[in-house]
């Protein structure tokens, strides 16, 4: 079973639209944060000064509108790998009640922090994020950043 990375979010004024909820360019922004805070609390220094991650694709299913003030559970983790790609599924819930608000599929590429052309996915990336089989349910087990 993979290993679910977790933040808090708070919803801010800067994040609600016109029509009064989240707009959905936060939510993309959101997934973008967990996966940086996934990879900065686990990657090795070596590793984070060695490479950046690109995002080739992204996916997103919105369920729920977030409100301001709510607080939001995103949780990510690891999927399939490739030698070249590496697939990371983010669910964000409402904490207050654990509703789906959204989840999304994005592609990542390893790429290399100075030549800035792509780099492997390496067996050490790996052990790091170990690869999980998909998606998963969002009551699934969970680490928590604290």
């Amino acid at each position: 079973m993979a290993e679910v990375f977790e933040i808090k979010i708070a919803v801010n004024p800067a994040d609600i639209d016109d029509q009064g909820h989240v707009n959905n360019v936060t939510y993309v922004r959101w997934v973008q944060d967990v996966a940086l805070a996934h990879w900065v609390a686990r990657a090795t220094k070596e590793h984070r000064d060695r490479l950046m991650w690109l995002v080739l694709r992204h996916e997103i299913d919105y369920k729920q509108s977030a409100q301001l003030g709510d607080e939001i559970l995103a949780r990510t983790w690891i999927g399939m790998a490739t030698r070249a790609r590496l697939e990371r599924w983010t669910s964000l819930h409402r904490a207050a009640d654990g509703m789906l608000l959204a989840k999304a599929r994005t592609m990542w590429c390893p790429i290399d922090a100075h030549t800035r052309r792509p780099a492997g996915i390496t067996s050490d990336l790996l052990e790091m994020f170990p690869p999980g089989s998909g998606e998963l349910s969002h009551t699934t087990q969970r680490k928590t950043q604290e």
